[in-house]
């Protein structure tokens, strides 16, 4: 047997034992509740040991595996304070660093990879300066420039591809562990998505289009692509301080607020742009670049991997209509709005005022001027939308998410997750009107 299929062996092993390690732990539990000891110190107890288990083992496999770590960091922010508190400095890791391959690894790659080019690459940092699920990135010069090499780990698409198909088979059973997030259509788009992030070439093209865009801009820094192989990519080096992780964490009300706008502005901006929606918003690929006196400036935007090829090269104008309706309160224009999109299905009913229940909490950050974003908010609504007794919870049963709507409406839900565990005060409503079209004009 080659070395390969017995790593891959081992990894679906490991992926396969996530939930039954769970299953232990909660057997553990039971019997120190039995024994005496508290509840919730018990089950604080449990969580954190499962969140170290199970963000160790995705981390350290990397590949679909992190990917699928990296994914539900997004979510954090709306689970419940209880479940979530033990979790997050192991998610947060998850956002910003994995273990790095060994740099004569690294050298092979970038021989193989780019032939006679190799020889423009020099003083090539041993250590990676950032790593992620499918690739880690290293410190260098390209013809005496600043770059950074992005180089993609051997057998990273067997992984990839493996990693997948294992959390598909226990996707359910990893519901206890992620309560109230269903994990499969998750893991089915990222399955999707993994042939087209697999080959850095595709990304090279996507980046070149958004550094065009966004060439001296304000706002937004791209960092420009010099290379781009199957299993390589080498741009312009972006010189930052931390990642948007960093804020989260320890970032103060003004950085929040200064970094949460961007990141906004930039999401729901770049498709009139590029005819693009970056659709991997999680915190590590949004990079802080200080003004030279520290105060917050720029925002730098990495990994253009997943990206939605918009067909009107804009977000489609009938969603800003929708949006913009529900955000002027006419729910009976909305059902009929929604029953001609696709969201209601024929014969589906769905009564207005249920459907003002619904969705009038979700899209309140659109309808004020300014909207604070938090952590007890987005936890409210999760709350809300998962009880089965909720008028919203039978409401969302019967709408219906279209295809060509699937990939905006998860990345959106996710810059959701991302501005409440930053707590940023946004001026959404401002920035819809300006980029989303069709919105001003319902």
């Amino acid at each position: 047997m080659t070395e390969l299929p017995r790593k891959a062996v081992r990894r679906t092993a490991k992926l396969a034992a996530l939930p039954l390690g769970y299953a232990g732990r909660s057997a553990i539990g039971l019997g120190k509740r039995l024994g005496g000891k508290p509840a919730d110190t018990v089950m604080t107890e449990l969580q954190q040991r499962t969140a170290e288990q199970l963000f160790k083992t995705l981390g350290e496999l990397k590949g679909g595996a992190m990917k699928f770590g990296q994914a539900m960091s997004i979510f954090e922010a709306a689970l419940p304070e209880d479940v979530s508190a033990p979790y997050r400095e192991q998610l947060t890791k998850l956002q910003d660093s994995a273990p790095p391959m060994p740099t004569i690894t690294v050298r092979k790659i970038l021989a193989e990879e780019l032939g006679a080019d190799f020889e423009r690459l020099t003083h090539l940092d041993g250590d990676p300066a950032a790593a992620a699920s499918i690739g880690q990135v290293h410190r260098a010069r390209w013809d005496g420039r600043d770059v950074a090499v992005k180089v993609q780990y051997p057998g990273a698409g067997d992984a990839l591809r493996s990693d997948l198909r294992q959390l598909a088979r226990v996707a359910r059973t990893l519901g206890p562990v992620f309560p109230g997030i269903d994990v499969k259509p998750l893991i089915a788009e990222l399955q999707e998505r993994a042939e087209e992030e697999l080959d850095y070439r595709l990304e090279a093209e996507s980046q070149r289009i958004f550094a065009a865009a966004y060439a001296d801009d304000p706002d937004i820094a791209v960092p420009e692509v010099l290379a781009g192989t199957e299993r390589v990519l080498v741009t312009s080096w972006l010189e930052s301080t931390a990642s948007l992780a960093s804020v989260i964490r320890d970032g103060s009300e003004a950085e929040r607020n200064h970094y949460g706008e961007r990141f906004a502005r930039f999401l729901f901006g770049a498709p009139a742009r590029t005819g693009l929606l970056h659709a991997d918003p999680h915190p590590g690929n949004f990079r802080l670049i200080p003004e030279p006196d520290g105060s917050p400036g720029k925002l730098g935007v990495l990994d253009y991997g997943a990206v939605a090829r918009l067909p009107e090269r804009e977000l489609p104008r009938s969603l800003g209509t929708i949006l913009g309706i529900a955000c002027n309160d006419d729910y009976d224009a909305l059902v009929d709005a929604l029953r001609d999109e696709g969201f209601i299905r024929d014969k589906i009913q769905v009564d207005p005022d249920k459907l003002r229940s619904y969705l009038a909490p979700l899209i309140e950050p659109g309808r004020v001027e300014e909207f604070t974003f938090s952590r007890a908010w987005i936890q409210e609504q999760f709350a809300r939308i998962n009880d089965p007794r909720s008028d919203a919870y039978s409401v969302m049963l019967r709408l219906n998410l279209p295809p060509a709507y699937l990939l905006i409406h998860r990345t959106w839900v996710g810059a959701g997750g991302v501005l409440s565990q930053l707590g940023a005060t946004v001026r959404l409503r401002q920035i819809l009107t300006e980029t989303l079209p069709g919105f001003a004009e319902a």
